[in-house]
């Protein structure tokens, strides 16, 4: 899969595409607007894995900024986190956008 900052995903589930907002080795962090709450959702991609879902924190730090996305990534890459077990699917990609 070759994605990087700023590449427009559509997943099989989801008629909205997500955006690449941060991108390291391992993992890519993207969002999509949610406007009837003013915020957006967020998706962590496991390109190893073949997974995605949400973080596992409870109460999460957020991802409406590029640099909370980017603070995401670190947590995830140094392991303070991961994906949920409870939340994360398999990774069915529509469509790849790159910019």
């Amino acid at each position: 899969m070759k994605i990087k900052k700023g590449t427009k995903i559509t997943f099989i589930e989801e008629k909205q595409a997500y955006r690449v907002m941060a991108i390291g080795k391992r993992f890519a962090v993207c969002t999509k607007p949610f406007n009837l709450k003013k915020t957006v959702l967020y998706t962590i991609i496991d390109i190893d894995n073949k997974i995605r879902g949400t973080e596992n924190l409870i109460f999460g730090m957020g991802a409406e900024t590029e640099d909370q996305c980017k603070e995401m990534l670190a947590r995830l890459e140094i392991g303070d986190s991961e994906i949920s077990y409870r939340n994360r699917i398999p990774l069915l990609v529509r469509k790849i956008k790159n910019q």
